[in-house]
């Protein structure tokens, strides 16, 4: 079981941030990425319709063998995490934004949380804020326009800054002093959109907390590589070129990628 590899999904490139955490926590594992790049992005699509595709993909990772699947999509897991937990038999481990960590690091009791607006408008993350921030400031931030912007290897440049800053104009006009990064693909401007907030605001994401969830339950399990590099194989529903270009420069190695018709 050890050798079997994780596997881990996304509408698109973003969640390749999860798996650099993966790789930089558990070096030895074999991972499997899947882009549903066909039906990008996940967070203007029907929450029904976002299930569908997260169960497609989860069943077809489960059958070339994961012994653990990661839904590295916010918008996917507030979707379909449970359902899918229900249709296969490896473990699943899904991706919230991290509003309990930024309600303990907040020092203000303000906070943001910058997401897609369907991770804003799930139960999942009205649940977290409930169980984790009451009594603080929640100001969320729903981001149109940047995952887009990031799928096109968008990382600097004024476009990306002058839509930074009309996006967290709203965060800086609370004076929060942290955000959480509620969307993979965010992590990949980390640079400039701390830039644009300001140095008192501590931005937060949830890729550390899923890569050591992952290595508890291979732990548990006994199914954790320990010896070797660990290879990582990507695949895409969209143009393998072009998500072989923007995965370069985000994981800043080369990579082929192959087209999963599912």
């Amino acid at each position: 079981m050890s050798a079997r590899p994780i596997g881990i999904f996304d509408s698109g490139v973003g969640g390749l941030s999860v798996a650099a955490e993966v790789r930089r926590v558990l070096p030895a594992e074999d991972l499997v990425y899947v882009a549903d790049a066909a039906n990008f992005p996940y967070g203007d699509r029907p929450a029904a319709e976002v299930r569908e595709r997260a169960l497609a993909i989860g069943r077809h990772l489960e059958s070339e063998g994961a012994k653990l699947l990661i839904v590295a999509c916010n918008t996917a897991t507030g979707a379909a995490l449970e359902r899918l937990r229900e249709a296969v038999h490896v473990p699943a481990v899904g991706l919230e934004p991290a509003v309990k960590t930024g309600a303990v690091r907040t020092r203000s009791g303000r906070m943001g949380v910058m997401a897609t607006a369907g991770t804003l408008a799930s139960e999942r993350f009205a649940r977290l804020v409930r169980e984790h921030a009451a009594g603080l400031t929640v100001v969320p931030q729903a981001c149109p326009g940047l995952v887009d912007l990031i799928e096109e290897g968008e990382l600097d440049g004024e476009r990306l800054r002058a839509l930074l800053d009309r996006l967290t104009a709203p965060l800086r006009a609370a004076e929060v002093d942290a955000v959480v990064l509620g969307c993979t693909h965010y992590a990949f401007v980390r640079a400039p959109l701390a830039a644009v907030l300001g140095p008192g605001v501590e931005l937060i994401d949830s890729a550390p907390a899923i890569a050591r969830r992952t290595q508890s339950l291979l732990d548990q399990s006994g199914m954790r590589a320990r010896e070797g590099e660990g290879s990582l194989r990507l695949l895409t529903t969209g143009d393998p070129g072009a998500m072989a270009a923007i995965a370069a420069r985000l994981i800043d190695r080369a990579s082929p990628v192959e087209r999963l018709a599912i």
